[in-house]
């Protein structure tokens, strides 16, 4: 899973880790990208924060 897949789940509506794994195919397995994916989720615009 790379940074861009990430990404774009995140661009088609992910919220959390599981919805980013869900999008990719997969699921969190050693936990090495849960780190990555928790940050690009904080750097997303959401309805929350005003996008």
């Amino acid at each position: 899973m790379s940074d861009g897949d990430v990404r774009a789940a995140v661009a088609a509506g992910a919220a959390r880790p599981k919805d980013v794994y869900a999008c990719c195919g997969g699921r969190a397995q050693c936990g090495c990208c849960t780190a990555t994916v928790l940050q690009i989720l904080r750097e997303a615009p959401t309805a929350a924060n005003g996008a």
